[in-house]
């Protein structure tokens, strides 16, 4: 939808109107046929038909084109009144410089900034309803630090809340507790399983070890049988010498 002519001071020239809603263009786009129209509005009318709606020649999305220089200079020379005239804003401005004005203006129906407040406020006086709002929050004059609502003054107990503070301290920290406890237990089970393994790994080199010196052991006993054999014969063979 395009701007409220109603809202210009001054002639708006045809050409700057929507051909569609009529009304002066609002981030306009332009068919090959010059026909111009809101960004909105075209689109919108192209879900359903697939021509002009002004001379019927045919059209799709990607045919259509920004506004011609001159005419965008045009369109944002135009004088209009801001939006919040009904509520007292006198201001009129350029097309062009509208949107800023509008973000800043003082009359703009703004949200209140305390969570859980659904009022809307004008702008300049914000600051005056937020003294009042009933959603607003201060900490506890009292001492306890406690951040409270103005609804909630005449049911703060100071120390009611610092007994839940407290509670939820515990809680948190038997919680933390309990996550480094399972944590710890994680990482001996780990270390344990660890140890068994090299353990195992070590019980079976040592096995080997034992295995390798029962054989060299017997290699020794039969190397010294063979070297008592030898000498007997050696001796034997003296004797049968002598005996020669």
């Amino acid at each position: 939808m395009g701007y409220d002519i109603e809202r210009f001071v001054g002639y708006v020239n045809e050409g700057l109107l929507c051909s569609i809603c009529r009304d002066v263009l609002e981030d306009p786009l332009q068919a090959p046929c010059e026909h111009a129209f809101c960004t909105a509005c075209i689109h919108g009318w192209l879900v359903h038909h697939s021509n002009c709606p002004e001379d019927r020649q045919a059209i799709d999305v990607s045919v259509l084109r920004p506004l011609y220089r001159y005419m965008k200079n045009d369109l944002n020379r135009l004088q209009l009144h801001c939006k919040n005239r009904e509520y007292g804003c006198e201001m009129v401005c350029s097309l062009e410089s509208l949107d800023r004005h509008e973000r800043e203006c003082e009359y703009s129906q703004i949200p209140c900034s305390n969570a859980g407040c659904t009022i809307q406020v004008e702008r300049r006086n914000l600051d005056v309803h937020l003294a009042v709002c009933e959603y607003r929050s201060r900490e506890c004059p009292n001492g306890c630090g406690y951040t409270i609502l103005s609804a909630e003054d005449t049911q703060h107990n100071c120390v009611a809340e610092l007994r839940t503070e407290l509670e939820l301290l515990r809680s948190e920290m038997i919680c933390r507790v309990e996550e480094a406890k399972h944590e710890m237990e994680s990482r001996l089970d780990s270390q344990r399983r660890h140890m068994v393994q090299k353990e195992s790994i070590l019980q079976n080199e040592i096995e080997e070890l034992k295995s390798q010196m029962s054989r060299m052991m017997s290699d020794v006993r039969s190397l010294m049988a063979a070297e008592r054999q030898h000498r007997q014969e050696l001796e034997q063979a003296e004797l049968e010498k002598r005996e020669l």
